[in-house]
């Protein structure tokens, strides 16, 4: 899997009483430290290490460090293939390899290559799965979820500079203090990994390294690969317990080199390097914990994103309420104003509406006096015997003048009714439209004379006409 797929690398490592975590920057080539902390046992680590949406796009590896003395490592020489194809390979020789039944294990490989360029350096890691289930369960109790377990003692192992033919001895690279990783390298290849122990009694601790580095050597006398006296190197960093070195002086009696292993930053970097361009088909995790993982991870990310969208709903609903709160406030207010403006626009319609009629009722007044005196002025021409007996002004536009006559009186009465209709107002225009009824007599009772009448319309505006109606 190509470094490049991953944006951030997480690396925990567990001690007896402290967290160790190392978070790096893996989006180039050199892992850059981002953030270091050291927790005590039991606390939760920093929220950091979640995983979340945004590890689609922007994927987050989690490494978590399995305690050396918990595994087993071999070294075996295989012919050289591709990963898959050495990956099987050594999954045939798991039983000569392996000190446990291979059912009760998980192993991943690492590979080196040779010199020959036809063979190829397997190193085989090989720990117990109830182990490994055990030492998961507690880092999920505490909230990590670890994509990858590895062993930090192969890359302080890898990182060494190896030059000549000999042995390298890594005290405490397993993890106690009592302990010590032994690396065969001949002829530029790394022909075996053994473990060395010290004795917890002082007096045997030389003759116990002595016989130990002994068998180990013999060993590869037996194979093969030991074809010289071994050079001693000691990698051992400031601080460890001096007693290795004293202990190993007395037991070789030969000049040991003294080498400073990486420290726990840089060793961290170079794990979570290795983690992330290592195969994701060659692992210690177990494979049902790492589909059970995966799957709490995107349930989480359905259950998340349900949750958001929920949320976003509730959001949208309180919202939408508080609109329509709001529209309903402004609505009753509006509606509020209306009615108290309704009644007010009421009483004044019908107080304009009042006094319309009562203008009008003015106006046809005045009209009324203005036609009696134009009567009274035009009936002074009128012969003798003719006599006005009443004018009605109806719908305050209609006039209706009526009489009696006498028989010979009658042209002058119809010249009369001519003239009444073209009379004109202080303007100078016409009172009257040319509507109306004629002049009209006829014979009077016990003929007497004659009963005369005519109707002549006022001119008005369309505008008085519908206010006087």
């Amino acid at each position: 899997m190509a470094a490049k797929r991953w944006n951030t690398c997480n690396v925990l490592a567990t001690g007896a009483e402290t967290l160790r975590l190392w978070q790096f920057d893996a989006k180039g080539n050199d892992f850059k430290l981002g953030k270091e902390l050291t927790l005590r046992a039991g606390e939760t680590p920093p929220s950091f290490i979640a995983k979340s949406w945004s590890d689609i796009w922007s994927a987050k590896l989690n490494v978590a460090c399995l305690p050396t003395n918990r595994v087993f490592l071999r070294v075996a020489q295989f012919p050289n293939a591709s990963f898959a194809e050495t990956l099987a390979m050594v999954d045939l020789q798991m039983e000569k390899l392996s000190p446990m039944p291979v059912g009760q294990v998980v192993w991943t490989i690492h590979c080196l290559p040779h010199p020959s360029g036809e063979q190829q350096t397997v190193i085989v890691t090989i720990a117990a799965r109830d182990v490994v289930e055990e030492y998961l369960g507690k880092l999920e109790a505490q909230g990590y979820l670890a994509d990858r377990l590895e062993i930090p003692a192969l890359d302080q192992l890898l990182a060494t500079d190896v030059k000549n033919d000999g042995a390298w001895i890594y005290p405490e690279a397993l993890g106690g203090h009592d302990s010590a990783l032994v690396a065969w390298w001949y002829g530029g290849v790394l022909q075996s990994l053994d473990l060395l122990s010290m004795s917890s009694n002082k007096n045997e601790i030389t003759v116990g390294l002595a016989q130990q580095l002994s068998q180990m050597a013999w060993s590869g006398e037996v194979s093969g690969w030991l074809t010289s006296r071994p050079k001693w190197h000691l990698v051992i960093a400031p601080g460890v317990t001096p007693i290795w070195e004293m202990a190993l002086r007395g037991a070789l009696n030969e000049p040991i080199e003294l080498l400073v292993p990486l420290n726990a930053a840089s060793l961290a970097a170079h794990t979570a390097k290795r983690a992330a361009k290592h195969e994701a088909s060659a692992t210690l995790m177990p494979l049902e914990v790492g589909t059970r993982y995966r799957q709490q991870f995107y349930d989480g990310l359905w259950m998340r994103g349900l949750g958001a969208a929920f949320a976003l709903y509730l959001v949208g609903v309180v919202a939408y309420f508080g609109w329509f709160g709001v529209s309903w406030f402004r609505t009753s207010s509006i509606e509020s104003k209306v009615l108290a403006q309704s009644q007010t626009y009421s009483n004044a319609v019908e107080l304009r509406n009042r006094y319309a009629i009562l203008k009008d009722r003015q106006e046809l007044k005045f009209a009324a006096l203005d036609l009696w005196k134009l009567i009274a002025e035009k009936s002074d021409s009128w012969p003798n015997g003719v006599t006005l007996e009443g004018y009605t002004l109806n719908d305050g536009q209609r006039l209706t003048v009526n009489g009696s006559a006498p028989q010979d009186a009658v042209t002058t009465m119809l010249d009369f009714s001519d003239d009444f209709r073209k009379s004109k107002g202080p303007d100078g225009k016409p009172l009257f439209t040319t509507g109306g009824s004629p002049f009209s007599y006829r014979p009077g009772i016990g003929n007497s004379g004659v009963t005369w009448n005519f109707t002549v319309e006022l001119q008005r505006t369309e505008v008085q006409r519908t206010e006087a109606k």
